[in-house]
């Protein structure tokens, strides 16, 4: 080994905070725009949900393969390749915007998930030279640097809109400029700082405990490298995986209608965005603070209070009136806080719960249910809210988190 591994691990850190910083930055402020744009080219309201929903489908889409790089060339290629897909998805949205093709905006905003796809990844790469008693403060730490990026990325996009404005180009195509500069900034930090590659030396270091490699690549296939993957999902692992999927679903979930509830109220978009961003912050903000718990109290404690908490957060959604914003935005906070403990201890749980010759394809297809559920819990919200029973939403998700809090309860009890 060329450098020790705690130096190298704090290097790696700065690395990735520095990157989900930028990383962030581009998601927000694509995201900020997608459906707006895409309902204005294609004349409808079903269009912009679509935009809002495909770079959600991307990242679930390219997490596996992604995974698959990593298992084979470490860690380094594989965030290079997302934050490069992201990239060119915003480059491209540029040219669908100016030749006004929803079509086409709809299909490059999915190779813009790219772009998300590389900040989840990105926490695993936290954990692979972590000491075991810091690993989900590593974790947190990358997860709280998105906390920049989503502030700065949607108010970027109207000074960016009214540059691009200048150019002859749409308005919105101007947040898409932002995220495709500020994705090539990530992709070249990450090729250039991960060196050398965490995963690659992790399993250097771990000599021949079951990791197969020459020159700190694996040489076992890539198919047979999957189909482990999929036995490895039992036990803690389980558990884990249970926790992360339904956090997100039920934050995706509750997140994206409750601005539809708010509008059915007669509040502004001012009311809106000022929920919406308390909602963002408590996802990220108190991360850190969460990896600690999870480091000092164990994973599954950690996780049986994010889930709490999502039920809480379900609880006081589903009983506030369309009128009240503040007990909506108490929701929000609770729930982003619940994500925030829930993604972070999961995380942390399913990285250990598996062998390290196993674990980035694991992880990979933790972020590809992860966005999936996000996915299904964003299209079921929205059936339910149309039918005009936002108070049932909040019903279902707190019924359907509560089986994961019991089990969590009892091990947690178990284990003290």
């Amino acid at each position: 080994m060329s450098a020790p591994a705690p130096a190298v691990q704090r290097r790696v850190l700065g690395v990735l905070t520095a990157t989900q910083v930028l990383g962030a930055c581009g998601v927000a402020a694509g995201v900020a725009v997608s459906a707006l744009a895409a309902a204005a080219l294609s004349g409808s309201a079903a269009v912009g949900g679509l935009a809002a929903t495909a770079p959600t489908l991307g990242s679930a889409l390219f997490a596996v393969p992604a995974a698959s790089l990593a298992d084979r060339r470490g860690r380094r290629p594989a965030l290079v390749l997302g934050y490069g897909l992201g990239a060119l998805g915003a480059g491209f949205a540029v040219l669908a915007l100016a030749v006004r093709r929803s079509p086409l905006l709809l299909g490059v905003l999915i190779l813009f998930g790219g772009g998300s796809m590389a900040g989840l990844a990105a926490r695993y790469a936290a954990t692979d030279l972590a000491a075991p008693q810091r690993r989900a403060r590593a974790l947190s730490v990358v997860v709280w640097a998105s906390t920049a990026g989503v502030v700065v990325g949607p108010n970027l996009a109207g000074p960016a809109g009214a540059a691009a404005g200048g150019l002859g180009l749409p308005e919105a195509a101007g947040a898409y400029l932002v995220a495709t500069l500020v994705f090539l900034a990530a992709a070249l930090l990450a090729g250039l700082g991960l060196r050398p590659d965490p995963l690659v030396l992790a399993r250097e270091s771990a000599g021949g405990a079951g990791c197969p490699m020459h020159g700190g690549v694996l040489t076992v296939p890539a198919r047979d490298r999957r189909a482990a993957a999929w036995r490895q999902l039992r036990g803690q692992a389980r558990l884990a995986l249970a926790g992360i999927v339904l956090c997100h679903a039920a934050m995706v979930g509750l997140m994206s209608m409750t601005p539809v509830h708010l509008d059915h109220g007669g509040h502004s978009l001012a009311v809106v965005g000022v929920v919406i961003s308390l909602h963002a912050a408590a996802m990220y903000v108190a991360s850190p603070l969460f990896g600690w718990l999870a480091d000092r109290h164990g994973r599954v404690p950690v996780l049986g209070l994010g889930t709490a908490l999502v039920v809480a957060a379900a609880g006081i959604a589903g009983t506030a009136d369309s009128g009240d914003a503040p007990q909506l935005a108490l929701a929000l906070i609770v729930l982003g806080f619940g994500w925030s403990a829930g993604v972070v201890s999961g995380s942390a749980l399913l990285t250990e719960s598996v062998p390290l010759a196993e674990r980035p394809n694991v992880q990979g297809l933790s972020d590809l249910l992860m966005n999936l559920g996000g996915a299904g819990g964003g299209v079921l919200a929205g059936v339910l809210v149309t039918a005009g029973s936002y108070p049932a939403l909040g019903l279902l998700v707190g019924f359907a988190a509560l089986p994961l809090l019991v089990i969590c309860a009892l091990r947690a009890l178990r284990a003290a």
